[in-house]
């Protein structure tokens, strides 16, 4: 992470603890899935990636700044030349107005960053995302550092040691990314347990 954007270095961090969130019991609020339900907007994975990123490294945050400077920028941008990183976009006629970008190793996946130009647009990606990873058979979804927004997902902390058992494991599982091209499967992917019939 770097401290600001002007930044000309990076620094690396390994938190005590790791905050994960759940793929197999991701809890999705029922507003939410109401509205997503919806399927106002059009989903792509890896169409656009560097504006993805670029919106990212723009997006307001509530404290000053951004922890992504050009260095960092510019690594992920050649990590999904490299297939290693991917990206969930959200368009609206053509526009893109929300997404999330991390890295997959393994059947690990590492989200590093959202955006939304229009509310609700970043979940959005994040349970497309969450149905990518569900029918991919993937078994980490981490998420890093502790954030509030996400608890309501089911997200949660682990300690470091158990992390790291997980990570292990996770990193030696081949998974491919794959798109779902049905969204009324990526809707019973992420579906509720209390809306199941």
């Amino acid at each position: 992470m770097a401290e600001r954007l002007s930044d000309e270095s990076i620094k690396l961090y390994q938190p005590t603890k790791r905050f994960l969130i759940p793929i197999a019991n991701f809890h999705v609020p029922r507003k939410l899935y109401k509205l997503f339900k919806k399927n106002n907007y059009t989903f792509k994975i890896n169409n656009n990636f560097e504006d993805v990123i670029s919106q990212c490294q723009l997006a307001r945050r509530k404290e000053d700044g951004t922890w992504i400077n050009d260095i960092i920028l510019n690594s992920y941008i050649n990590l999904f030349y490299q297939k290693i990183c991917h990206s969930i976009e959200c368009y609206y006629d053509n526009k893109l107005i929300g997404g999330l970008y991390g890295v997959h190793i393994g059947g690990c996946f590492f989200g590093e960053s959202m955006f939304s130009k229009v509310p609700n647009t970043s979940k959005y990606c994040l349970l497309y995302l969450i149905a990518i990873l569900k029918k991919n058979l993937f078994s980490v979804l981490d998420s890093q550092f502790y954030n509030n927004h996400l608890v309501q997902f089911g997200a949660f902390e682990i300690n470091n040691k158990d992390y790291l058992r997980l990570l292990k494991e996770g990193i030696k599982k081949k998974r491919n990314f794959i798109f779902v091209e049905d969204f009324q499967e990526v809707l019973s992917l992420i579906q509720p347990n209390n809306h199941k019939s």
